[in-house]
């Protein structure tokens, strides 16, 4: 029955080792980018040569012959942990500290029990005896330790709980769809551990070792998870690692845009995104975010890379978000998903607002500068003249501008101006067009305007001006203000004649008083009467 039992496991240990040997050379061809693929090969290799040669032992008849095996056996077994410590810190992507002077001092226990066992003849450190154990119907060896064996035995554990406390640290760091690998290799380095450990307690049926059956298992499982779990295919804790150290947020969702996966920025940009998120659409999804998001999110073609800027509400600010979209491919070529990337761009969006507004806009007054009011009065006239509209311009001066600098300081004159201003801007309607002309003068364009409604708009203002003293600290400041009014007509004619003509007429208020207004009809100037006047 003895007999039965160790031909079983030797038939046993040999697949074993066919499994590693299969497991190094499926590794070796396979096309990776896991960077700790070549210590897996030395591992797998390394079990291959153990197995092979425990098998060899266990068919050995004499001492000398077993012996010999224990040494081939020893050309592996001492290469298996460090090569196993290398994958995982590659697994878990602390491959920074995987440095030339670090696998030197790997390996140099290793190679130097190699060393020990083969020259042990010389000095018994490894083994200060071997001797064939009594009683037993096939060839069985006992040893008496030596103080290498014990070094050996303490680095191959110290390696191996190492790689298992790795694994344990980044456990409750890894989304779930990653612990699946990691269970994996948990289970890789536990067994043979736990065997061994069995083993040099003597707790082991007949005294044997079971770490070559174990490892039977342990290649079967790892064939496992390649073929079913894209094992070695990548190291996906250094992929998460990167993954949510991005400053900027990604989202990757299924072929029904269902959200299957995101990072921590992601999560901070977007507001409401947890755990729970997984699985819903992604529409509902940024549906707080504001109409442009969910546009983005409805119009973006699962097949396309898209790019856009979009506005994102977030809380009470709105913030400014680069949303880039891009298909998710499988093996194949097949279409598995998207993945959107949201980039923070409210800063630059913000000084870009800012540049335009400084390109545009009177830093005083907040309305139109000179350049951009001409750009679009110009852009209004040419309408106006090809769909044979009415089209007008108002010009306009404060009276008596500089007295109220000179009296009050500049800082009152400031005040004035934007006093000028908020009334104009009050009785103005949409589509007119405001700006600052020059120093205490004011221009406006009216589309779809006649000059006698343009005079009426004139008067208005003026009006209002008059009867809206300007109040400060120093007491009431009487403000006034002089109109010159100026129609296109179906005159084929220029905006630069347009406000030269204006000017004219606003002169001549000046001229006539001030606080009047002037319509300029060709060459004819005359002031302005209100209707109930007529």
């Amino acid at each position: 029955m003895f007999d039965t039992l160790i031909s079983n496991y030797i038939v046993i240990v040999t697949i074993s080792g066919v499994l590693s040997a299969l497991l190094a050379l499926f590794a070796y061809y396979k096309e990776t980018d896991f960077a700790g693929i070549k210590a897996f090969i030395l591992s797998s290799w390394a079990s291959a040569i153990y197995t092979f040669g425990f098998a060899l032992e266990l068919s050995g008849n004499t001492l000398q012959e077993i012996n010999l095996w224990i040494k081939v056996e020893y050309l592996g077994l001492p290469f298996i942990a460090p090569a196993s410590l290398i994958m995982v810190m590659h697994f878990v992507g602390l491959e920074r500290l995987i440095k030339r002077g670090m696998r030197s001092v790997l390996f140099a226990i290793p190679v130097i029990t190699t060393l020990m066992v083969w020259t042990n003849q010389t000095h018994h450190l490894f083994y200060q005896s071997i001797y064939l154990r009594q009683g037993t119907p096939s060839p069985l060896v006992d040893v008496i330790i030596g103080p290498w064996y014990i070094v050996h035995g303490s680095f191959t554990f110290g390696c191996l709980l190492t790689a298992t406390s790795l694994i344990l640290w980044q456990w409750s760091r890894m989304k779930r769809v990653y612990r699946r690998q990691l269970t994996t290799f948990l289970i890789g380095l536990c067994m043979p551990t736990l065997g061994s450990f069995l083993y040099l307690l003597g707790k082991t049926p007949y005294g044997m070792d079971p770490v070559p059956v174990i490892m039977s298992l342990t290649s079967l499982l790892y064939i496992w998870a390649i073929l079913s779990r894209g094992m070695l295919t990548a190291a996906p804790i250094a992929r998460e690692n990167l993954f949510e150290s991005m400053l900027d947020g990604v989202l990757v969702t299924d072929l029904s845009d269902m959200l299957v996966d995101y990072n921590r920025a992601a999560a901070e940009m977007m507001q409401g995104l947890d755990s729970a998120a997984i699985g819903k659409p992604l529409a509902q999804l940024f549906l707080p975010a504001g109409k442009e998001a969910v546009s983005y999110v409805m119009d973006a073609d699962l097949l396309q890379h898209e790019e856009r800027e979009v506005a994102w509400i977030k809380g009470a600010e709105v913030c400014y978000y680069q949303v880039r979209s891009s298909p998710v491919m499988k093996r194949g070529g097949h279409l598995a998903g998207r993945m959107i990337m949201l980039i923070d761009v409210t800063e630059r969006t913000l000084l870009q607002e800012k540049l335009q507004q400084l390109a545009t806009i009177d830093s005083l007054t907040g309305i139109y500068n000179r350049t951009h009011f001409l750009e679009m009065s110009n852009d209004l006239l040419i309408q106006a003249v090809d769909n044979k509209t009415p089209f007008s311009i108002i010009l306009l001066d404060i009276d008596f501008f500089k007295s109220i600098n000179d009296r009050y300081g500049h800082e009152y004159g400031d005040i004035a101006l934007q006093h000028i201003v908020e009334i104009c801007s009050r009785n103005l309607r949409d589509g007119d067009i405001f700006g600052r002309y020059g120093g205490e003068e004011f221009v406006m364009s009216l589309p779809n305007t006649t000059l006698t409604q343009a005079g009426q708009l004139s008067n208005i203002i003026r009006a209002d001006i008059e009867q809206s003293s300007l109040h400060t600290l120093v007491g009431s400041i009487k403000v006034t203000a002089s109109f010159g009014v100026v129609e296109a007509g179906s005159r084929d004619t220029s905006l630069e004649e347009l406000l030269s003509d204006a000017d004219h007429a606003l002169y001549t208020s000046k001229r006539g008083g001030r606080n009047t207004v002037h319509l300029s009809q060709g060459s004819e100037i005359t002031p302005f009467k209100p209707i109930e006047e007529l």
